[in-house]
């Protein structure tokens, strides 16, 4: 056991440069000398028995860097398993030698130790060829009916003020939902009780690290799902604080329909929706980034005694916003909720408070009420990065939503802007392994065949017939939010753009349109100022993959902020290199 211990740590390059001094068929009973070619007596076998492991692993290392094999599949190879591994075949004269050795050593580093190869490794990829038979076998639509049980996906993000109680609003949801068990909620329970914060329990079920548990605050986007009747939740918690605004463009950005959560008690709602408050910015952010229909949580309820007269209140100064904002009376839902209290959540309130003038939707029921939109599934593909890792296997690791069309494994991919290609080698689906997905998925794609430093979070991955272009000027049509400074030539900003956030400069004023026809009222203006409709030209630092809103409204679309607050949301018109 220690002699392979030691083979295992020992450098080969520096003896043995040459691997055909030891390249001849190694068997138990026979062994050749290297300097003398003769068979050799079974005593001087045993007296170099200890020398074989040496020769065997330099033999296998010398033959795996001649073949230009991956670096990652060393770890397989020395446990015998090389047969595992799908690569090329070595020559025909080579292919008796490596046998032989390959054989010995799986011999000699078996019956020591067994060891678990990870399921990406002993997976053989389904070769391109494969895949495009099944490609079009599969018909995605009537596969999508199918998963599920026929239940349709639904991409849900929650947004409000910082201390609105969006984290314990979710977290009891889903406790409600049996998502989280009994066990796990009692030790958040006694470990927030012992970090002094008792009342922060459900919220610990989305905020996980321990910077957001000892802060209170929500920092990055959490993901979890959920299902209802009719329909499977992808759902993501993104945080209120403006340091974090970024965080939470992210999150909107890949979501169908929005949970706002307002906060009831005296003062703390009119903080969050008056100037400076993130009631409103995110309210502009979300419809800005497509979303049409949202349930507006108004929560801490319990605390004003479930008033019907604070209720109606918060209601018509929101209301009256949110039509502004673009929203349809008719898209948005209003309902009475306490998240620490898991009133009217999953069920409705049994309180004869609210009870009395209350007769409408719980939130579980209104989320389930939500129509799901179209998904672009006969679209090219399309999947922006919304982050990267290294995997145990060779290859690593991105996710993202699939934006459009549909991905198998096997297929072969491009990355824009790096302009790399890359094989699929696994697809996972809420941490379950699938074959394929489609637009709407939030997937974990294994990759093979790039390096891992070439890929920045905010690339997308598409499909190698119809590439997404990358760009660093481009056209677009803005709608100036309110703003203290005027937006003039040479103007930086920050532009916000699915997963990436790129700095960039207002290069061009082109001309002012009227907001309901788009007609251009002035050519050439010098400055702009809030509630304008502009066209304006962009150019970014690095180039960015783009897409013309018109022919990809999700990719289309884009946010400009400026010293900490959004100032503008723009749609492309034109790439223009």
């Amino acid at each position: 056991m220690a002699r392979h211990r030691n083979v295992r740590g020992y450098n080969y390059d520096e003896d043995f440069e040459d691997d055909d001094l030891y390249g001849q068929s190694v068997e138990d009973d026979c062994c050749i000398s290297p300097s003398t070619g003769k068979p050799r007596d079974s005593q001087s076998t045993r007296i170099d028995s200890k020398i074989v492991p040496k020769v065997t692993k330099m033999t296998v290392s010398g033959k795996k860097q001649a073949m230009g094999f991956e670096v990652p599949s060393v770890i397989a190879e020395e446990n015998g398993h090389s047969a595992n591994t799908p690569q090329k075949r070595p020559s025909s004269e080579d292919s008796s030698v490596t046998s032989g050795v390959v054989e010995l050593g799986s011999k000699s580093a078996l019956p020591s130790q067994t060891i678990q190869i990870p399921e990406e490794q002993s997976t053989v990829p389904t070769p391109v060829k494969k895949s495009s038979k099944t490609r079009q076998q599969i018909d995605v639509k009537a596969e999508l009916e199918k998963r599920q049980g026929g239940k349709q996906l639904l991409n849900l993000v929650v947004i409000g003020h910082v201390d609105a109680g969006k984290s314990t609003l979710v977290g009891h949801l889903l406790y409600l939902l049996g998502n989280v068990n009994k066990r796990t909620m009692h030790k958040y329970e006694q470990e927030s009780k012992k970090a002094g914060k008792a009342s922060f329990a459900y919220a610990w079920v989305l905020d996980e690290t321990g910077e957001e548990r000892e802060r209170g605050v929500t920092m990055d986007v959490g993901m979890t799902k959920f299902e209802t009747k009719t329909k499977v939740i992808t759902l993501m918690d993104a945080p209120g604080h403006k340091d974090f605004i970024p965080n939470m463009i992210t999150g909107a950005a890949q979501a169908d329909v929005a949970v706002l959560v307002v906060d009831a008690s005296r003062g703390e709602f009119e903080a969050g929706f008056e100037t400076g408050g993130q009631t409103r910015e995110h309210g502009l952010l979300v419809r800005s980034l497509g979303v049409t229909q949202l349930a507006v949580a108004v929560n801490k309820m319990d605390q004003v005694n479930w008033q019907q007269e604070r209720f109606q209140e918060i209601t018509s100064k929101l209301g009256q916003f949110l039509k502004q904002a673009g929203f349809k009376e008719s898209d948005v839902a209003y309902i009475p909720t306490s998240g620490l209290g898991g009133e009217n959540l999953v069920t409705s309130c049994q309180s004869s408070e609210l009870t009395e003038w209350y007769k409408g939707k719980c939130l579980l029921e209104q989320i389930d009420s939500f129509k799901p939109p179209q998904r672009s599934v006969d679209k090219p593909f399309r999947l922006c990065v919304s982050d990267v890792f290294k995997d145990q296997g060779s290859g690593f690791c991105v996710t993202g939503k699939i934006e459009a069309g549909y991905i198998q494994t096997g297929d072969r991919l491009l990355a824009m802007p790096p302009n790399e290609t890359c094989t699929a080698k696994g697809i996972t689906l809420h941490d379950e392994p699938v074959d394929w997905a489609a637009a709407g998925d939030h997937v974990s794609l294994t990759l093979t065949g790039m390096d891992i430093i070439k890929i920045n979070v905010g690339c997308i991955f598409c499909g190698l017939k119809e590439p997404i272009k990358a760009c660093t000027r481009f056209r677009a049509r803005v709608l100036i939010f309110n703003i203290d400074v005027p937006i003039t030539k040479g103007f930086p900003v920050l532009l916000h753009y699915q997963t990436v956030s790129e700095p960039a400069t207002i290069r061009r004023l082109l001309s002012i349109l009227h907001k309901s026809t788009g007609e251009v009222t002035k050519k050439k203006p010098k400055v702009l100022t809030k509630g304008q409709n502009a066209l304006i030209e962009l150019q970014t630092q690095r180039p960015v993959a783009l897409e013309l809103y018109k022919d990809f409204k999700e990719l289309g679309r884009f946010m400009l902020r400026y010293s900490g607050s959004t100032i503008a949301a723009g749609v492309v018109t034109e790439i223009k290199e």
